[in-house]
């Protein structure tokens, strides 16, 4: 990274703009940076901070923002920073603005502006500056990005703070690894640090949860236990020591006597199975025998019962026996009844169809009725050919009236079509003067639309020049009062400023103190000091009027400005607009606006018009269409009306011979079809009621008959013997019950052990039930223990198993958590195995400060004329941690000391060489960005001649690697040594720099 040129305006204590020429400070490789104190040396490095990071170095972080800027800038100037230089073989230019409070464009008090950015790069092949990003956070990364190194980094390597370095060579192990770690980012190896400490402590609590849970198992296998298992638990808590060994070991003594329970119990429960045996055996016994003695009483009871119902069972055996002689005529029954109901049917059929009859055929008969029906539908089918002569007359009369609406319509055609044909010319031309009115309407339309458009736009150039007239008038009067107000403010300032010098003697008297010199003459007695008169005018009145008169002259240039800008449009406005009234542009722009509307009104009819003159032509041709087809069928319709009224006349001489005295052919056909169905349905109702009657006595004489070979003497008796299905059925059930219930109690009283069960005494079944019952309470205790004994087993046989499931789960855990607590101890530095105490990142940054402390050791022995030589220790402080340790060894005495042992100058030129040994390592470290310029901040002063020739010797001997080193400090010897000079001067203004090259 190489600095050419920086820019600095309103920054700091500059209240104007500076500008700092790197190229010709660095072309003698040394320059000095000096000026007294206070006047901005450190300044000119926080400008190139800020234009590189957009902050200041940390211990200056404070004065960010509205901060930065100068108390001596002018109100209206911004701050601003420029930077250019070269990095990576890229020629950048970084311009950076903080946000400013500015006066108020109008009103009175400040605004803030935001903060702006702006990074260009110059292209050569171009020969020019470039645009690449004006976003702070882009341009912060790029610049990081570039330069390889953080704003920390970069103040520690560029802009080398002695102070920083000095308090580096006498710090502690802690403070050396803060600096440190910001310089060579370790936080990276204490992020592994924290993540093998987070991953301990889940290894810890994973066993400890593992731990917990084999002793919640233990308390449940306890519970489960009881008191049969005389060890107690080992009172052991999470993560101590044997615990898994203790539970396993009392689980497997838990188990073994659960087993010896279960045996136990196992054998009181067969014992009480057996004892249950007996008892059922001896209570089945005795319900046997109370059963076959409860058996023959119910019999003997059972036998007393039927003797008190033999009489009603031989009434029922003889019911039944007349019911199945009955039986036998119940066929003829049936017959009789139905040949009586079949013809009491038939009769009453033959009543209704005679009724239906003339009287003339009353006692016709049933030969007499069938003869008339025939000879009625002989006279029906000579009447077929009559009624097809009347269906074609009546399709006749429907066939001429249709010829008749057909013959009217078409007369209304003709008439309609001739009486429109006769308007047609009138109607045609009529369309063509619309057509042609529309044509000529949409010219006249296009035409005046090309003279509308100027027009309104002269009327608008008209108006705003009339506007614009009356902004002139009043923007030139507001200009004169502006002109006026900032020449008398102008008068007010210089009359000010010359009364304050005339009382300036006053002014300077008032600081002047005995004994002390005067300002002016040297003099330091003081007889008679000026006084301040009345009306003395002090440096704050004659400020404020100097600003009053700035503000004035500011606000006379806006309204000069305004006033060009007003006239320049009123001109504008006017050449467009010509000399013409605006009244006069508006009245001609009004006509040409409604001449154009009523053309485009008068030309919108034109596509009208044309769709209007090609439907008449269709419907022209429509009319003569339908005026020569209605000709056509009113010429072919007079033959066709012929023929019908001829056919017509045939079928009615027809027709009236057939239809009688009936009003129609179809009338008489339909009398006839009603004489020949009623005539036909009376002969078959006579036949029906003959053929009923016969088959009636037929019946009649069957049933006799049967009820005599029955046994009955009428058919009557017979017909009262018979049963209905269900009262045969409930008889039947009644006798097959007394029968069964005879048998079964024979049976019984048969029975050999029922007899002899009854010549025993009674069974006592209540004492058998009390012992079986006992015995089966005695067996429930004892498979209830038994069981109880099983689930105890079951459980702790699950719980023991679970338990050495989650020790065998939780091996590789504790193996696990072994293997990171070693591996967590060991980076922390609180592990036996770390015998010198020292963190991961401290030995990372051991190494980083063994390679600062030889890069630093080349430039401290030519310093220190080889007596120096720095070495990194990594010994133990007491009993803390060790591994930053910086000690210096003496070649004269042979001794390696603290580095906190050296003198004011000895520490300047050693911290010196750690700051450039740092540079170097961390360059390095950041890529091998090259850093062709450094900053050495103040220390000079505390060294002799001959240790600050050879410290500059040194530095000037970073010139063999195209280096150039600037030197920040006010000591006097400094400027005869070093040529190229970059000099600070303050002043009540603010300070100015002032440059010299190596050749001025």
């Amino acid at each position: 990274m190489r600095l050419h040129r920086l820019d600095i305006t309103a920054f700091g204590p500059f209240g104007g703009a500076q500008q700092v020429d790197f190229d010709d400070l660095s072309a003698a490789g040394l320059f000095l940076l000096h000026g007294p104190t206070g006047a901005g040396k450190t300044s000119v490095l926080d400008a190139v901070c800020y234009a590189l990071y957009g902050a200041v170095p940390g211990a200056r972080q404070s004065g960010q923002g509205l901060g930065l800027r100068s108390d001596h800038a002018e109100p209206a100037t911004r701050t601003e920073i420029r930077l250019e230089l070269t990095v990576a073989g890229r020629r950048l230019e970084i311009t950076r603005q903080p946000p400013w409070e500015r006066p108020k464009k109008r009103g009175v008090g400040t605004t803030t502006e935001k903060a702006q950015s702006w990074l260009r790069e110059y292209d050569a092949s171009a020969g020019s500056w470039k645009d690449l990003s004006r976003s702070h956070q882009e341009i912060g990364e790029e610049i990081t990005q570039l330069l390889g190194m953080s704003r920390e980094q970069f103040c520690q390597v560029v802009l080398l703070p002695q102070g920083d370095f000095a308090r580096f060579l006498r710090a502690d192990a802690e403070a050396r690894g803060k600096l440190l770690g910001r310089l060579f980012d370790t936080h990276r190896f204490a992020e592994v640090e924290k993540r093998l400490a987070e991953r301990r402590r889940a290894a810890e609590a994973e066993v400890r949860a593992g731990d917990t849970a084999l002793l919640a198992d233990a308390h449940r296998m306890q519970q489960e236990a009881g008191n049969s298992v005389e060890m107690p638990l080992p009172d052991l808590a999470p993560g101590d020591p044997g615990l898994t060994e203790s539970v396993l070991a009392w689980a497997a003594v838990a188990r073994s006597t659960a087993r010896e329970r279960l045996t136990i119990a196992h054998c009181a429960r067969v014992a009480a199975e057996s004892a249950q045996a007996a008892a059922d055996r001896v209570l089945g016994e005795v319900r046997e025998v109370a059963r076959l003695q409860r058996r023959f009483t119910e019999a003997r009871e059972r036998a007393a019962r039927l003797d008190e119902r033999a009489d009603a069972h031989r009434d029922a055996q003889a019911r039944m026996e007349r019911a199945r002689k009955a039986e036998a005529v119940a066929p003829a029954l049936d017959l009789r009844e139905a040949a009586e109901a079949e013809h009491r049917r038939a009769a009453a059929q033959e009543t209704r169809a005679c009724a239906a009859l003339p009287e003339t055929f009353a006692g016709a008969g049933a030969p007499g009725l069938a003869a008339a029906a025939r000879k009625a539908a002989e006279e029906l089918g000579g009447l077929e050919s009559a009624r097809r002569a009347e269906r074609r007359l009546a399709e006749l009369a429907k066939e001429r009236a249709d010829l008749d609406r057909q013959e009217r319509a078409d007369e209304d055609v003709l008439q309609e079509a001739e009486s429109w044909l006769a308007t047609w010319e009138a109607t045609r031309t009529g369309i063509e003067a619309r057509i042609e009115s529309a044509q000529e309407a949409t010219t006249r339309a296009e035409q005046l639309a090309v003279q509308r458009e100027p027009a309104l736009k002269r009327l608008g150039a008209a108006r705003q020049r009339d506007h614009l007239a009356q902004d002139t008038d009043d923007a030139h009067a507001q200009a004169l009062a502006s002109r006026e107000r900032a020449t008398e403010a102008r008068d007010r300032w210089l009359d000010l400023k010359e009364q304050r010098l005339k009382g300036i003697a006053a002014e300077l008297a008032a600081g002047l103190v005995d004994g002390e010199p005067c300002a002016v003459c040297g003099a330091c007695e003081h007889p008679a000091p000026a006084r301040k008169i009345a009306g003395h005018v002090d440096r704050d009145a004659e400020e404020r009027a100097l600003a009053a008169h700035r503000r004035a002259d500011e606000q006379r240039t806006e309204d000069e400005r305004r006033l060009g800008v007003v006239r320049e449009a009123l001109a504008a406005a006017t050449a467009e607009a010509g000399d013409a009234p605006t009244a006069q542009l508006a009245e001609q722009a009004e006509a040409l606006e409604r001449q154009h509307a009523e053309a485009r009104v008068m030309a919108s009819g034109l596509h009208a018009a044309r769709e209007a003159r090609e439907q008449a032509e269709r419907e022209h041709q429509r009319r003569l269409a339908a005026q020569q087809e209605a000709a056509r069928s009113v010429a072919s319709r007079a033959s066709t009306r012929d023929a019908l009224d001829r056919e017509r006349a045939g079928l009615e001489g027809e027709l009236e011979q057939a239809r009688g005295a009936t009003g129609s052919v179809s009338a008489r056909a339909a009398q006839l079809e009603r004489q020949v169905a009623l005539l036909t349905e009376a002969a078959d109702a006579v036949r029906g009621a003959e053929d009923t009657a016969q088959r009636l006595k037929d019946a009649d004489a069957r049933l006799a008959d049967a009820a005599f070979r029955a046994g009955f003497d009428t058919p009557q008796a017979a017909a009262a013997a018979l049963l209905d299905d269900a009262a045969h059925r409930e008889l039947q059930r009644r006798l097959d019950a007394w029968q069964s219930e005879e048998a079964a109690v024979r049976a019984v009283l048969a029975e050999a052990d029922t007899a002899a069960a009854a010549q025993q005494p009674p069974a006592d079944l209540r004492a058998a039930e009390q012992a079986a019952e006992s015995a089966a309470q005695g067996l429930r205790h004892a498979a209830s223990a038994q069981d109880a004994a099983a689930r105890r087993c079951a459980q702790l046989d699950g719980l023991s198993a679970r338990a050495t499931r989650g020790v065998r789960r939780l091996a590789p855990l504790r193996e696990e958590y072994d293997r990171v607590a070693r591996l967590a101890g060991l980076a922390a530095g609180t592990s036996a195995d770390n015998e010198r105490k020292m963190r991961l990142e401290a030995y990372v940054l051991a190494a980083r400060l063994e390679q600062v402390a030889a890069a630093a050791t080349v430039r401290l022995e030519r310093m220190s004329s080889g007596r120096y030589t720095l070495v990194h220790s990594d010994d133990r402080a007491g009993r803390g941690r060790s591994g930053l340790g910086l000690h210096v060894v003496d070649a004269w005495t042979g001794r390696e000391r603290d580095t906190a042992t050296l003198s004011g100058g000895e520490t300047f030129f050693a911290s010196l060489a750690l700051a450039l040994g740092l540079a170097d390592v961390v360059t390095d470290e950041a890529g091998g960005v090259r850093l062709d310029t450094l900053f050495i901040d103040e220390g000079f002063g505390s060294l002799d001649d001959q240790t600050l020739d050879e410290v500059l010797d040194v530095l000037d001997s970073l010139r063999e690697r195209d280096r150039s080193v600037g030197i920040v400090s006010h000591v006097a010897d400094l400027r005869r040594r070093i040529h190229a000079q970059l000099e600070v001067v303050k002043g009540r203004t603010g300070s100015v720099v002032r440059q010299r090259g190596a050749q001025d």
